[in-house]
């Protein structure tokens, strides 16, 4: 399975794969792709750790699970296949974009480029069973990528971290805010945007520190764009 990690994550990751709970991890996810629909597709897996290298992580923006409906799930958080109608949440962030940064609302939820420019897109579970959501929860994938997350805090400087409601906002406890930037607010889910998410401006306060550490900014209004796709469909 972790034959697909780009060398930049695998030579850190390398002892996680001869544990107990990453073998019983692999042989789970084989049983479940022989048996039913996984998202996302297999290749993708682990799209977040290979488009974004851990010596170029500017930014960590953590999701609880990928999308379970067919075709959504592209292996980065809250991030939709290109094409692919907007999830709520997902509507709700490029709402925020838009009130935050100004110009136009992104056309296309494929969320690549920001990876590409060193936002990692990072869920804490990185598969799931089609159609039941949470189904890949507690199966050895939250291990992985906590073990993900403290290795950033231990050997990157000056990362923002942007965290979205409870569930990612637990993950404070290994991340070393002495060294890094915390962004916290609700969740952008439908249920809780409009009390705290809303306005929150987390996109121009990450590229304020960003600044003041020296680092290039994020070009949070560069997004795939091939298909026309309007928040409020």
């Amino acid at each position: 399975m972790h034959e697909n990690i780009i060398d930049s994550w695998k030579s850190h990751l390398k002892y996680e794969f001869e544990k107990d709970y990453f073998k019983k991890l692999a042989g789970f996810l084989m049983r479940e792709r022989n048996k039913y629909d996984v998202f996302p597709p297999e290749k993708q897996t682990f799209a977040a750790l290979n488009q974004t290298k851990i010596e170029e992580i500017k930014v960590v923006i953590i999701g609880q699970d990928p999308y379970h409906n067919i075709g959504q799930a592209n292996g980065l958080s809250f991030s939709v296949t290109q094409g692919v109608k907007l999830p709520p949440s997902l509507r709700n962030i490029f709402i925020e974009l838009r009130d935050d940064i100004g110009g136009d609302t992104p056309k296309s939820g494929d969320l690549k480029k920001w990876a590409e420019q060193g936002v990692l897109l990072l869920n804490a579970t990185l598969s799931v069973r089609a159609h039941e959501a949470a189904s890949h929860q507690k199966k050895g994938w939250e291990i992985f990528t906590d073990k993900i997350i403290h290795l950033i805090s231990q050997k990157c400087k000056n990362v923002v971290f942007i965290l979205w409601g409870s569930f990612a906002q637990k993950k404070i406890k290994i991340i070393d805010d002495k060294k890094h930037f915390i962004i916290k607010s609700v969740h952008p889910s439908p249920f809780s945007a409009r009390n705290g998410f809303f306005g929150s401006k987390p996109f121009s306060k990450c590229n304020e520190y960003l600044t003041s550490v020296n680092k290039e900014t994020i070009d949070w209004k560069t997004i795939d764009d091939c298909h026309q796709l309007s928040i409020l469909d």
